[in-house]
This record gives structure tokens, C-alpha cells and sequence, in this order.
């Protein structure tokens, strides 16, 4: 198409479009114009109320967690995480969850005591969540439904982790298989830091 007739192709399309714009807007696969921030209400595991904009200013890694997962050992990997980078402005949000194969059965105490007796745990622990399906939390359905692509969609197993920047934008996925302690993992971290 000459690149005259480009113009007018647009402007055919958009008057065409014009009845469709006016009608409300069906759920859009495209990333939203905006970042989405991560500013969700959630419980600790001992039942205290947080907002996540409380963490505004650093970078956060947001994990669902069980406790007998093939994956469970990436506990020490996260506080090793958490060791060398909160120091620098970095945390570790573990939500534990029950979803994925039953691995999370436990109740928050149960939970709780797990993690501090086997992993001694540094970071912040959030009472169990639903990472999918009809329940799925609303942190969830931001993290998988709002985001970018390369970030968007369903958690499929324990262990995702998503990595927000210090002004609250998930800018980074990695899958259970990820360790915390890949180079992948550790240089998005580095550059997710605060400045």
C-alpha cells in the first residue's frame, strides 16, 4: 500500500470501529496503557492487615509458596535472596498456597513454624491465598490477568515468583523451576533495586 493510502486505510478503520468504541469495553488481552501497580490488601500470617504500597521504595518478589513442594528447598534459596539484597532495598512476599497439589495443607501456626524451623525465614509471610480459579485473590488476579505479556497468565504450579520495581510495577516473571539464585533471577533483581 503506497504510504499515502495508509491514512486513509486508519481513518476507514477507526469509522468503522466507531459503534464498537462507543460500547462498553470487553476485558482486553492487550497490556494496559498504564502500569498496574501492586498495592493489594493482604494478611500477614498472623492475621495483621498490610497494604502492599507499604513496600513502595522497594523491590519486591511476590512467591506462592508450599510447604511439601519438590520445590520447597527454594525457601534457603529465597533467604539467601533476601540475605544479599535486602541490605539494598529488597524483600521476599511469600504467600503460601494450597492450589497446586494440595502441598499447602497446613494452618498458618502450622505454617508459620515450618518455615522458621527448617528455613529460619527473613522476609514476610502472608496467610494462605488462592492463586487461581473462581477465588483466586485479587493480588492474584492482578498479577495474572493485569499485567504485560511475558507476565500475564495463569500461576501453574508453587513456586512463581513475579518481581515488582520500588514504584509498585510487576516488571518480571520466573516459573517454579527458576531459582532465586539464577543469574537471570539475581541480575533482574539488581536492576530492580531502588536507586
Amino acid at each position: 500500500m503506497p504510504p499515502v493510502a495508509r491514512p486513509l486505510a486508519l481513518l476507514s478503520a477507526l469509522a468503522l470501529a466507531a459503534p464498537a468504541l462507543a460500547a462498553p469495553a470487553a476485558p482486553s488481552a492487550a497490556a494496559p496503557a498504564q502500569p498496574v501497580l501492586i498495592d493489594h490488601e493482604v494478611k500477614t500470617i498472623d492475621g495483621q492487615t498490610v497494604r502492599l504500597s507499604d513496600y513502595r521504595g522497594k523491590a519486591l518478589l511476590i512467591v506462592n509458596t508450599a510447604s511439601f513442594c519438590g520445590f520447597t528447598s527454594q525457601y534457603a534459596d529465597l533467604k539467601t535472596l533476601q540475605d544479599t539484597y535486602g541490605p539494598k532495598g529488597f524483600t521476599v512476599l511469600a504467600f503460601p498456597c494450597n492450589d497446586f497439589g494440595g502441598q499447602e495443607p497446613g494452618s498458618p501456626e502450622e505454617i508459620k513454624s515450618f518455615c522458621n524451623a527448617r528455613f529460619s525465614v527473613n522476609f514476610p509471610l502472608f496467610e494462605k491465598i488462592r492463586a487461581k480459579g473462581p477465588e483466586k485473590s485479587p493480588l492474584y488476579k492482578t498479577l495474572t490477568e493485569q499485567t504485560a505479556d511475558g507476565i500475564r497468565g495463569e500461576v501453574r504450579w508453587n513456586f512463581t515468583k513475579f518481581l515488582v520495581n520500588p514504584r509498585g510495577e510487576v516488571v518480571a516473571r520466573f516459573g517454579p523451576s527458576d531459582n532465586p539464585n539464577d543469574e537471570d533471577v539475581r541480575a533482574a533483581v539488581e536492576a530492580a533495586l531502588p536507586r
